[in-house]
């Protein structure tokens, strides 16, 4: 993985293929390894650059509360390191708030941005209680134990039981999520404000991805906003984690959008 330092921490990333650039963020106690399966898909018509987010990963985890704001901060310092005035943000889940962070205060450093299976939502009162028992098991039990008991739910019910090496990949990232990167991202999730309006008022090309059988982020949550300038599809039989469940759909999808996208701009 290459190296880039962000406020005197690491921050490690991929870098593969050549094209115009594709920015992947991973979810929560996920890592660059999530992409693992889509990057070859997509890489053969663009540069795909996929971070390990602060406290996740092989990327530095420094001690203390994190915030949407702080890793969305990051991911810009990394684009200024490797010099890309833009880029198409793509992100996962957690990765999803984060580019909405950095679409609300950076629009002008992206060609268009999008969300796969996330949402502009903040974390209702029930949702947030959920983070603070997330910080108390990974306190007192551990990450590994935490991981055992999120992994499973992020699968739709039939990928579980038919394809069970995925769920064993997904804990084996989660696995290297140091405890206070998981800790810090969870109280940063828990501190985000509703940005549904950055979905609606944006005037860059959007790309909503919705799970069929996501028990986390549902379809009526992803699909926030109709717009003209907003793009919606929905992974049949996926759960959370369509880019493991079914690559070659999602891998689909973001090219018809990032092909439409640079049609779009050379009208």
């Amino acid at each position: 993985m290459d190296k880039v330092v962000c406020d005197g921490y690491t921050l490690c990333y991929t870098d593969q293929g050549e094209g115009e650039p594709v920015v992947l963020l991973h979810g929560f106690c996920g890592s660059s390894g999530y992409w693992e399966q889509l990057v070859p898909l997509l890489s053969g018509s663009y540069r795909c650059i996929a971070p390990d987010l602060r406290g996740h990963g092989s990327s530095d985890a420094p001690l203390g509360k994190y915030s949407i704001e702080q890793m969305a901060d990051d991911v810009l310092k990394l684009l200024d390191e490797l010099n890309l005035p833009k880029a198409t943000m793509l992100g996962h889940s957690m990765g999803g708030y984060i580019t909405l962070s950095f679409a609300q205060r950076y629009a002008a450093r992206l060609n268009g941005f999008g969300l796969i299976h996330s949402t502009g939502y903040a974390d209702d009162e029930a949702g947030k209680e959920k983070r603070l028992k997330a910080v108390s098991t990974i306190q007192s039990e551990g990450v590994t134990a935490f991981i055992d008991g999120l992994i499973p739910g992020l699968f739709a019910p039939d990928t579980a039981k038919s394809r069970p090496e995925l769920i064993e990949k997904a804990k084996e990232i989660g696995y290297l999520t140091p405890p206070q990167g998981a800790a810090g991202a969870a109280l940063a999730m828990r501190e985000r404000p509703d940005r549904r309006d950055v979905i609606s008022a944006s005037a860059l090309p959007v790309l909503l991805v919705a799970g069929e059988n996501d028990r986390v982020a549902p379809p009526e949550k992803v699909f926030s906003a109709d717009r003209p300038n907003i793009t919606k599809a929905t992974i049949q039989r996926a759960g959370h984690m369509s880019m493991m469940e079914a690559p070659e759909e999602l891998a689909r999808v973001i090219l018809r959008f990032l092909e439409q996208t640079a049609s779009n701009r050379d009208l």
